[in-house]
């Protein structure tokens, strides 16, 4: 019988990771008294969020750093493979990751940096790849209502191999005026919990997926059940939410809170400190890139809903009496939605997906 796939076994190990993160959050947290001789103070909620706030007199100013993460080696495999580069897709990977965070609060992005870090310089002689990640970076940014700043492009021989990059970015962003602010402390019992579709994969879980391909006769040539190759599918650009977002909130919708459904999968479903279950009647479409991981991993549900997005790449709680704005919201910007389920009070935090019998307790989520 073959084993199951983990991520940890394929060297991702969150219960490796999520202990520093909390280390730098306390350590930072001490410098929160350095910026108060300028009259603004940082919003001490927003540390361990998905985005970090500063509060000043009539606005919060936001902050986020995020990086691609591997999924640049699927493009770099099927650009050898069909000679189509994939740039332009994952440059709007690296902004949605960023700007997709930043959002969860209700801040909107006015700019985006890029940092492309090489191992070599010569990986800027190829004419088209740049070409095509310029102009992927460029149109995401458009996509995310947002200005392109500016970036930087270091070359660090030793540290990282000639033929790959490290791909990531900063933005800073704004939520003005004070009341769009969304908080954790909005979430009430029985809220709605409305899930946003996504467009695949995204930009997590690409190193269990590149070990998968590592394990096909055809690699990324697959073919999927719905004739795309394994590759191509993996390479959907992730979508960009902030247009939903802001939109939602210009159309007077309290958003009680939000998730960006990234690194451990549904299980950021109970990001908020407080004891709620998040309880997921509902699933939505499944796409045939997740039941092709799961098939051939194998990969059971447990692992694949703690780690991918499964199909929703996006949740808003609003109350019952507003889910269906934010359902017709979504669909103006031909995004599916559903509402997927609801709040509770429990005494345990906790993420239960009853169409697949699973239960996530809030020890699994170690991210503050």
């Amino acid at each position: 019988m073959t084993d199951k796939m983990t991520y940890a076994g394929v060297g991702v190990d969150y219960d490796a990771m999520d202990p520093f993160k909390r280390m730098a959050q306390l350590a930072g947290r001490e410098t929160a008294d350095n910026i108060r001789r300028l009259n603004i103070q940082e919003f001490d909620m927003s540390r361990g969020e998905s985005a970090y706030l500063i509060e000043a007199a009539k606005s919060y100013l936001a902050h986020v750093e995020e990086g691609l993460g591997t999924k640049n080696l699927v493009a770099d495999a099927m650009y050898r493979i069909t000679g189509k580069s994939y740039y332009d897709h994952i440059a709007q990977d690296t902004v949605a990751m960023i700007v997709n965070d930043m959002i969860t609060l209700g801040a909107l992005p006015l700019s985006v940096a890029m940092h492309l870090a090489v191992g070599d310089s010569n990986w800027f002689d190829d004419e088209k790849r740049c070409r095509d990640l310029v102009e992927g970076w460029k149109n995401a940014c458009d996509l995310a209502r947002c200005v392109w700043g500016g970036g930087e492009t270091p070359t660090l021989r030793g540290v990282i191999v000639p033929e790959a990059i490290v791909l990531s970015g900063s933005a800073m962003g704004i939520v003005k005026p004070k009341d769009r602010l969304i908080t954790a402390n909005n979430i009430q019992h029985g809220d709605a919990i409305v899930l946003i579709e996504s467009s695949g994969i995204h930009a997590n879980g690409l190193t269990m997926a590149r070990k998968i391909a590592d394990k096909l006769p055809d690699g990324y040539m697959t073919r999927l059940d719905d004739g795309r190759t394994y590759g191509e599918t993996l390479l959907d650009p992730t979508h960009i939410y902030v247009a939903l977002v802001e939109d939602c909130l210009n159309r007077g919708v309290s958003i009680h809170y939000t998730v960006n459904v990234t690194g451990h999968g549904w299980r950021k479903l109970m990001r908020a400190t407080q004891s709620f279950a998040y309880i997921v009647e509902r699933l939505p479409k499944q796409l045939p890139v997740f039941g092709f991981l799961q098939k051939h991993g194998p990969v059971d549900d447990m692992e694949a809903y703690g780690n991918f997005n499964m199909g929703a790449g996006f949740a808003l709680y609003v109350s019952e009496a507003e889910a269906e704005a934010v359902l017709e919201v979504a669909t103006l910007h031909k995004l599916g939605a559903l509402r997927a389920g609801y709040i509770e009070r429990s005494d345990d935090k906790k993420v239960i997906i009853k169409p697949k019998g699973l239960e996530y307790s809030g020890t699994t989520l170690g991210v503050r």
